[in-house]
């Protein structure tokens, strides 16, 4: 018997996760600053860590909570989600991460064997999670060259061609990997399309606080919609590990069977993490637009380090903490590329073919402060500089 005889292929044929083999990387590479994981560089608010600190000995705290997640903060999602997001008809399950939550819907919507639709460039861990459950038939949809923004006609026509029609479509709203934010009209236009076709759509909103140049978050609504949200980013809560779900309230049996699911995983999401991501909340989202606001001068540093591959290289940033960049074109081995930057320039970024698209790169202006964003960004526009050079990765 081969050694991969006894393991489960669906698990063996899962694409392996990019970030496990970008921290080989980074351990491989001396002194190498990191533009590549999606981190910010912020704490939780110092009043929140402060009252968790008071917690620890409280015995609820090593208790088991409600699968669903604690009835006060369930209360205040609902609150700030009808408050910040207009979602009125949408009930919560707080989960152990965003990931965790986009696992749950998966295996509460979709079975082995079914059809779903992504959009290229996409986040490579819905990629994995959909491999990962039997859900074999990814149908990748283009984004607009110029734009990124997802083909609505393109999915209009594939839902009505592809039979039996896909069981749902998700996006990414403003985009990982690309920062690219997909406007209102369109996403209600992506959400009609949805429900003429008879499937559900998924909004992951983790980065719904990271927008720029003015542009506001919006979000969709209905008895076809799931939308995600997280503590993570917003709130540099990245290790406590909260997310929640916004589903349909008046569809019959979601909850029932999203219960089934969390209880079987998580259980419930670790309750001391839900105490901070309640006391997080309390500071309002000005605290979080306050941390956003730093980021402005990253994305503008790390946008000129990236100006050697050209004024058409480069897309996405409207929203989130990433910008997506075109290496030149005899360079389709990213990861190459990556590894070279790494090795001989001291700097990390992501390979866009963990994205669905080879030749590109993702690269991260939230994980650092501005002085080290200057560090890592001169480092990244030199060994670019010579990548359009020499053409030669060595």
């Amino acid at each position: 018997m081969g050694s991969y005889g006894m393991l489960s292929m669906r698990a063996i044929s899962t694409n392996p996760p990019v970030m496990v083999q970008i921290q080989e990387v980074i351990r491989g590479a001396k002194d190498a600053v990191s533009l590549a994981q999606g981190v910010v560089f912020w704490q939780p608010p110092k009043e929140a860590l402060d009252k968790v600190k008071e917690l620890v000995w409280e015995p609820s705290i090593s208790c088991y909570g409600a699968d669903e997640g604690l009835p006060e903060l369930r209360e205040a999602l609902i609150t700030k989600l009808r408050r910040e997001n207009n979602l009125h008809n949408s009930s919560v399950m707080v989960t152990a991460g965003a990931n965790q939550a986009f696992v749950n819907i998966v295996l509460t919507l979709c079975d082995a064997g079914d059809s779903v639709v992504m959009f290229a460039p996409y986040y490579f861990n819905a990629y994995m999670s959909f491999q990962m459950t039997g859900v074999t038939n990814i149908i990748v949809g283009p984004g607009d060259p110029k734009t990124l923004y997802p083909d609505a006609e393109w999915l209009r026509k594939t839902l009505k061609e592809t039979k039996p029609t896909p069981k749902l479509v998700t996006v990414v709203n403003p985009g990982n990997p690309s920062g690219t934010y997909i406007p209102d009209p369109l996403l209600r236009n992506i959400a009609d399309i949805c429900k003429d076709a008879g499937c559900w759509l998924v909004v992951d909103n983790t980065y719904e606080y990271f927008m720029y140049d003015g542009l506001k978050h919006t979000c969709v609504e209905g008895n076809h919609i799931v939308n995600i949200f997280s503590f993570s980013k917003a709130y540099g809560m990245m290790g406590w590990r909260v997310g929640y779900i916004a589903y349909p309230s008046e569809v019959g049996g979601f909850g029932e069977q999203l219960l089934k699911i969390q209880d079987s995983i998580p259980i419930c999401a670790a309750i001391i993490s839900q105490r901070l991501a309640l006391f997080a909340l309390e500071m309002g989202p000005g605290w979080v637009t306050d941390q956003v606001k730093t980021l402005v001068r990253n994305r503008e540093i790390v946008l000129k380090a990236l100006s050697p591959l050209g004024d058409d290289a480069v897309r996405g940033g409207e929203g989130a903490i990433y910008l997506w960049a075109k290496l030149p074109d005899s360079k389709v081995d990213d990861f190459e590329v990556v590894r070279w930057l790494a090795r001989k320039h001291g700097v990390v970024v992501i390979p866009g073919s963990a994205c669905g698209c080879p030749g590109h790169v993702r690269i991260s202006f939230g994980g650092l402060v501005e002085e080290e964003t200057v560090i890592a960004a001169a480092r990244l526009r030199k060994g670019l500089e010579e990548l359009v050079k020499s053409g030669i990765v060595d």
